[in-house]
C-alpha cells in the first residue's frame, strides 16, 4: 500500500481559510499536493451532503476549515459548521466512513504554517487508513 496517495477534498472558508492555503502556497510552505480546495463563502455553508458526495465520488478524506470561533465574517457560521460536525460524524459512520476521514478545523487568515501542518498531517492520516472503499465494495470484495 506503499504505492497509495489519498485524495482529499477541502472545503475552506473564503475570508480566513482559503487565505491561509493561499499564503501558505505563496510562502512555499511545505505542504502535499493531495488536496484539491472548494472555496465556499463560509464553512457554515458547507451542507452535509457536500461532504457525503465526495466520499461517494471517490474522496479518501473530507476537510473543512473555517473561521476561529467568534471571528466569522458571518457571524457564527463557523459554530453552525461545528454542530453539523457532530452530526455529521455519526451520519458518516453510519455511511461506513471512518471517523478519521472527516475533519473540522479553525484557521486563520494570518495561520498559513498552521495549514500547511495541518494538511500534511492529514494526508498522512488518511494515508495509513488507506482507501477509502464504499460498503458496498467493501462486501463486494469479501472485507467484512
Amino acid at each position: 500500500m506503499t504505492d497509495f496517495e489519498p485524495r482529499i477534498i477541502a472545503f475552506l472558508c473564503n475570508w480566513c481559510s482559503y487565505v491561509a492555503a493561499d499564503a501558505a502556497g505563496v510562502g512555499r510552505f511545505a505542504q502535499q499536493a493531495n488536496v484539491r480546495v472548494i472555496r465556499v463563502f463560509c464553512s457554515g455553508m458547507v451542507d452535509p451532503s457536500y461532504v457525503i458526495k465526495a466520499f461517494a465520488s471517490g474522496a479518501d478524506g473530507v476537510m473543512v476549515a473555517g473561521c476561529h470561533p467568534g471571528d466569522c465574517h458571518y457571524l457564527a457560521g463557523n459554530i453552525k459548521a461545528l454542530r453539523r460536525s457532530f452530526l455529521l460524524r455519526n451520519l458518516l459512520s453510519e455511511l461506513g466512513v471512518e471517523k478519521k476521514r472527516f475533519r473540522l478545523a479553525w484557521i486563520a487568515a494570518s495561520e498559513s504554517p498552521l495549514y500547511a501542518q495541518f494538511v500534511n498531517e492529514f494526508v498522512d492520516e488518511v494515508r495509513e487508513l488507506g482507501p477509502y472503499l464504499p460498503p458496498k465494495t467493501k462486501a463486494a470484495k469479501g472485507v467484512a
